[in-house]
């Protein structure tokens, strides 16, 4: 008899036990939290050095923006930065060493290609100018004149992409050159030695030197204009999608900061921390303005943009595979951060053809 009582309380105490596992399980898989944040950037200041600038991005990691966010939850956040550029942050992604990244339109086309799953949750960079710079000395003054010559960029980057569209605007490929990749700190010094007749990259830095002359430059072209996304990897993001909100709107609020005028000199000193100086930042982002520049909108032209990218990538023999754009974008992340900050109408939004739509012209 009391063999049995007790049985019948044993099987009573396993079922609510596990009745408490079952209604405790679903709160213990809402609060999961990583231990660190992994972030790619896709380039690095001079020499190497971990910092760079040119982009909201870099000032968030400069101001500490996201290990402020996340330190009351005992989160790391681990920024590694690409001499290797955008092909490097595929291998870190490939390898499942990155959680989110800053990359060129170029690098993020051919991941996808391959099979690397992302999410693509804001834009970094629009409407910046492109440059061919030569030797001081250089005879040329167009790319007609470099034809068969030594020509640098940086392969499977978006300058390789950007350098195919200025090529082929002009009726020319990378085959009427002698087209060779060189990283930004061998650039600089192949034109400072002159062991190339040009190379994809601004010259002020070289100007101020006394050693680079700018040879071509495409101004502000919409057509022409590379664009770069910031990404989660899928995996992070079925994981911790409140993380992922958290990151996103930490930017976005960095970013409103960089896109204010009266923050320019400021926002210049600090990216100056890069080796790259003053000086070429206030050029290089002198022509358009910021809230144009920086904007992080997934709007109709960046879209449309991206469309095109790999439509081009895919002409100039880039990828061999069509890239789809459908469910790569994830724009809820920065419509809930546009809508917690009241930045909501702040960015202007682009049409495909890179104009700013006319309902906001007069409030942009």
């Amino acid at each position: 008899m009391k063999l049995s009582r007790l049985r019948t309380a044993t099987v009573l105490l396993t079922a609510i036990a596990a009745g408490v596992l079952a209604f405790a399980a679903p709160v213990a898989v809402a609060q999961d939290k990583p231990k660190v944040i992994r972030i790619s950037y896709s380039s690095a200041g001079t020499g190497g050095r971990p910092l760079t600038g040119g982009t909201s991005i870099a000032t968030a990691h400069q101001q500490g923006i996201l290990e402020k966010e996340f330190a009351k939850d005992g989160i790391k956040i681990q920024w590694t930065f690409n001499p290797g550029a955008g092909p490097a942050t595929n291998e870190q992604l490939a390898n499942g060493l990155a959680d989110f990244a800053h990359h060129g339109d170029l690098p993020i086309i051919i991941g996808r290609s391959t099979g690397l799953k992302t999410k693509l949750l804001f834009s970094y960079t629009r409407f910046g100018p492109a440059y061919i710079t030569g030797p001081i000395d250089s005879p040329a003054k167009s790319l007609e004149d470099l034809k068969g010559k030594k020509l640098a960029v940086f392969k499977g980057t978006a300058s390789q992409l950007a350098l195919g569209r200025i090529l082929k605007k002009h009726g020319f490929t990378e085959r009427d050159f002698k087209t060779v990749s060189m990283d930004g700190d061998t650039l600089r010094a192949a034109i400072a030695t002159k062991d190339v007749d040009g190379g994809f990259i601004a010259p002020f830095d070289l100007e101020a030197r006394g050693v680079g002359k700018v040879i071509y430059s495409t101004g502000p072209d919409p057509e022409l204009t590379s664009q770069g996304v910031f990404w989660v990897s899928e995996d992070f993001e079925k994981k911790y999608p409140d993380i992922v909100q958290r990151v996103v709107t930490a930017l976005i609020k960095v970013t409103a900061w960089s896109s204010e005028e009266k923050n320019r000199e400021a926002q210049y000193k600090l990216w100056s921390n890069s080796g790259t100086s003053y000086y070429e930042y206030q050029k290089t982002f002198a022509d358009v303005p910021l809230k144009w520049r920086l904007s992080p909108l997934l709007d109709e032209y960046f879209v449309e943009n991206l469309k095109k990218s790999i439509v081009q990538a895919k002409e100039f023999k880039l990828i061999r595979r069509d890239v789809s754009v459908d469910g790569w974008l994830a724009p809820k992340y920065l419509n809930t951060a546009l809508k917690e900050l009241k930045l909501e109408g702040y960015w202007p939004e682009f049409n495909a053809a890179g104009k700013p739509k006319a309902a906001q012209v007069a409030q942009n």
